[in-house]
């Protein structure tokens, strides 16, 4: 396996070893936009289970929205 030494792209005074025989990442999942009125449906908190706890999830007076534990 053959590797590269060069400048990292994002920190000027760090390089980064490439393989050049390294896997090629893998794609990320796309991920599924909701909108939020569809979620609340007129509501102004919801509740959300994950993983056997369950979240609040709210939209404020300022119309952004805030999760609870």
């Amino acid at each position: 396996m053959n590797a590269i030494v060069q400048p990292n792209k994002f920190h000027r005074n760090r390089t980064e070893i490439v393989f050049k025989n390294a896997a090629e990442p893998r794609p990320r999942r796309q991920s599924r936009v909701l909108n939020s009125s569809d979620l609340f449906d007129g509501l102004k908190e919801i509740e959300i289970e994950h993983h056997g706890a369950v979240y609040r999830l709210k939209i404020t007076r300022q119309g952004k929205l805030i999760l609870n534990k």
